[in-house]
């Protein structure tokens, strides 16, 4: 049985509003000033950035039929 209430809208996430979207392109602008400020200190780092990516995008990139 679902005792849920029909007239109760579903919640969503926060991230997915139109203020969580506009906070994350406002932090994806600053990160991108803020490497570029910083590319001298970042450069020898790229490397092991883009290693660590991959088990990253295993962890977070799998959904396996989950919607």
């Amino acid at each position: 049985m679902n005792h849920s209430n029909p007239s109760t809208p579903p919640v969503t996430s926060f991230w997915r509003s139109k203020p969580g979207i506009a906070l994350g392109m406002l932090l994806v602008i600053g990160l991108f000033y803020l490497a570029r400020e910083h590319y001298g200190h970042i450069y020898p780092l790229l490397p092991y950035l883009i290693l660590l990516l991959c088990p990253l995008m295993h962890l977070f990139g799998h959904h396996h039929g989950r919607h």
